[in-house]
């Protein structure tokens, strides 16, 4: 599909945006899925994904909403959001949303931000559950995420002390192509970078709509990088290195 037919399959989805929605995620058990879980560490520890050409890379673009920024302090999780890629490819069918369980309230400032209600939290499943078929639904490919030291942090918090083992992923972020493809342009934030490329982001501060703007940036900048003449994260890696 296009772009605005995503947009468009996306708003169909609307209904269900408040709650669980694992777009071909099948229904495993919680041993099967532990043990899902254990076999796909080992295989990230032997997976090498920088000579992979770009138009090939397979990610995962996702975005996490949260309580604050400090999750070592009790900040939480309250919902993720994610669209698979194939290099700047958008699978547009292929996503993954829930809200998390709370006995808390979000604030009044975080549910005026994200739209997330008490109701929708006490109704989503536990992060111990969430986190379990989201590692079922990324498998073993890279993450991509603006600001991803927010998502590595969480991640790595909610992945240990829910299910007492490391969070061992590769996350890049956007500004890993960004600081090359415009260096002189101090893109900080995602609406600066939408705002840039032109891309709308039709719902700010909910997961899966931040995830699929991201998604849309990383797409761009792909496509750019491979047009300055690089052609895999190695080559990426190198140029980042010299930079600084």
């Amino acid at each position: 599909m296009v772009m605005n037919q995503m947009l468009q399959f996306v708003k169909q989805m609307s209904g269900k945006l408040n709650s669980n929605v694992y777009t071909g995620l099948p229904n495993h058990t919680d041993a099967s899925k532990m043990a899902y879980l254990r076999n796909l560490q080992r295989e990230l520890k032997n997976k090498d994904v920088l000579e992979i050409p770009l138009n090939e890379l397979k990610v995962i673009v996702f975005d996490i909403e949260t309580t604050g920024f400090y999750p070592y302090n009790g900040d939480k999780m309250l919902s993720i959001g994610a669209i698979k890629m194939q290099g700047d490819q958008i699978l547009e069918d292929q996503v993954f949303y829930s809200p998390i369980y709370s006995e808390t309230a979000p604030s009044e400032e975080i549910e005026r931000l994200t739209g997330i209600t008490k109701d929708q939290l006490e109704n989503a499943p536990p992060i111990h559950n969430v986190l379990k078929d989201f590692y079922y639904f990324i498998k073993s490919d890279t993450l991509v995420a603006h600001h991803s030291s927010h998502e590595k942090q969480f991640m790595k918090h909610a992945t240990w002390t829910s299910m007492k083992t490391s969070f061992q992923h590769r996350i890049i972020d956007t500004s890993f192509l960004t600081k090359i493809i415009e260096p002189e342009t101090k893109l900080v934030t995602l609406d600066e970078c939408c705002a840039h490329y032109g891309i709308a982001i039709e719902h700010r501060h909910h997961a899966l709509y931040d995830a699929i703007a991201t998604a849309k940036l990383w797409s761009e900048s792909v496509q750019s990088i491979q047009e300055m003449g690089f052609s895999n994260l190695k080559d990426v890696y190198s140029e980042i290195a010299n930079i600084k």
